[in-house]
């Protein structure tokens, strides 16, 4: 799995929010996407964590901030992914219906885990922490990925149009002449189609 910081990137497994179940936040209002995202780099930096990579559905200025008056996405969930000890790591959260919310979220997380270090129960922090190891998609010979797997896309209705977007991005590196596989470009293609098939 490719992980890019636009568009999201949701972790392997991990089940999403239905439509239905997203809510409104109790979080403070006038909390932006910027202080939300600087309080959880500085919570993976007290954890130690390396190599950060903040996922969302919100497209990002070359220097890696989010674009000013940017849209709030349909989508609004949030995915981090980063190391910690030599192993891959993997928050995510989409039950609010603001990206910020959902950042602030997996950042109060990250150091509600930390206070367990903090009162000497270091071993229970080693046994919290195995359910957010990144996992890889279980490949089994014969099974097909669901096309949604495959073109990265949450529970929502998503358009001919974004369909054909996602699907041009992900090729841009599944393609054989830029460092993917006949295989990874077989299965991109496949996923299109049905992708597209559905949504007639």
């Amino acid at each position: 799995m490719t992980i890019t910081a636009y568009p999201l990137v949701w972790p392997t497994l991990r089940p999403r929010t239905a439509d239905w179940k997203v809510e409104r936040s109790n979080f403070d209002r006038k909390r932006t996407l910027a202080t939300a995202r600087d309080m959880l780099i500085n919570e993976v930096k007290l954890l130690r964590g390396a190599g950060l990579i903040i996922s969302s559905n919100i497209p990002l200025r070359l220097d890696g901030l989010p674009r000013s008056g940017y849209a709030a996405p349909r989508d609004a969930g949030a995915a981090i992914y980063f190391k910690r000890d030599g192993q891959d790591m993997a928050f995510a959260c989409d039950r609010w219906n603001r990206v910020e919310d959902n950042i602030y979220a997996i950042a109060k997380t990250i150091d509600a885990l930390r206070s367990i270090a903090r009162w000497g129960t270091g071993d229970m922090l080693k046994a919290a922490f195995t359910g957010f190891t990144a996992l890889p998609a279980p490949i089994v010979a014969g099974m097909k990925r669901h096309w949604r797997d495959v073109l990265q896309f949450g529970n929502g209705a998503p358009t001919r149009e974004s369909i054909t977007s996602r699907y041009r991005i992900l090729a841009s590196t599944a393609h054989p002449d830029k460092g993917g596989s006949t295989a990874d470009m077989a299965e991109l293609n496949q996923a299109r189609d049905d992708a597209l098939k559905e949504c007639t």
